[in-house]
């Protein structure tokens, strides 16, 4: 296993239910068989990451595959790009593991371990009871757990990460698949909600020790049940600046049309 200790950077080793480094310091393996690597001095909340009802949304929406081409695209651009010997891949603030799941099935045949981490306990924890084939991790993705160089690839759809520690993380020729909103992203949904809706601003993120090698766009329209509309809003950054009165007028819609609008960039370690 590649994790590391959050407190010392020591390797962790498993022993019956813990995981422990060469200093000491333990950390108890749950019961789903997720691993908390979030020690409590690293929290700035009693419960950090999405809300429950965010979570709830998502996992609703998720599941009714709305966003399967988008987890298409993912699994496409690390079967094309990845290295031919890859063994390890992360997926970075994985939430439920929708994508990551899809990860471990598609490359189930190619002995590669799939990890999945999150800020967000409670996610993680359901995430590792649907799907025990993936190893998770409760963490902070500015302080990923793992040793250096032990990735072969990384997705990062959306999640915040320092790029030292994914530089640090992904080894030499590895790759890093990121996934951001694309100008038109929601933008139906955000119409709702602001008087003046501002198009996502097309930044290429740059990545020292990484350099671009595809980058595309995914978009189409989704066609929405009024509730699966007010799921959506309840997923989005914008979800707090919304009036009660925006969610319950989604939930009426019969039909809910909307744009997604996907930047899909592949980076490779140097």
């Amino acid at each position: 296993m590649p994790y590391q200790c959050p407190l010392c950077q020591q390797s962790l080793e498993k022993n019956d239910h813990q995981w422990r480094c060469a200093n000491n310091h333990q950390f108890d393996c749950a019961k789903e068989g997720y691993v908390n690597l979030m020690p409590v001095q690293f929290k700035h909340s009693k419960q950090p990451g999405d809300s429950a009802e965010m979570m709830q949304a998502r996992r609703a929406f998720l599941d009714q595959n709305y966003y399967q081409p988008l987890r298409n695209a993912v699994c496409a651009a690390l079967d094309t790009h990845m290295p031919a010997q890859t063994h390890r891949i992360l997926d970075i603030g994985c939430g439920e593991g929708y994508y990551t799941a899809e990860v471990a099935k598609q490359f189930n045949q190619r002995n590669i371990d799939v990890y999945g981490l999150d800020i967000a306990k409670v996610a993680i924890r359901y995430a590792a009871k649907r799907y025990p084939t993936v190893s998770f991790c409760v963490a902070s993705s500015h302080r990923l757990p793992y040793a250096d160089a032990s990735m072969d690839a990384v997705v990062r759809i959306y999640a915040p990460c320092k790029a030292e520690e994914l530089a640090r993380v992904i080894a030499p020729e590895g790759i890093l698949v990121t996934v951001s909103p694309a100008p038109r992203h929601l933008y139906q949904l955000k119409a709702q909600v602001y008087d003046s809706v501002q198009l996502h601003a097309e930044n290429v993120e740059e990545f020292a020790g990484f350099t671009l090698i595809d980058d595309r766009q995914l978009s189409y329209t989704m066609q929405l049940p009024g509730e699966q509309a007010a799921n959506l809003l309840q997923m989005t950054p914008f979800a707090w600046r919304a009036t009660p009165d925006v969610s319950a007028r989604l939930k009426n819609c019969a039909e809910f049309d909307c744009e997604t609008d996907f930047a899909i960039r592949v980076y490779q370690r140097l």
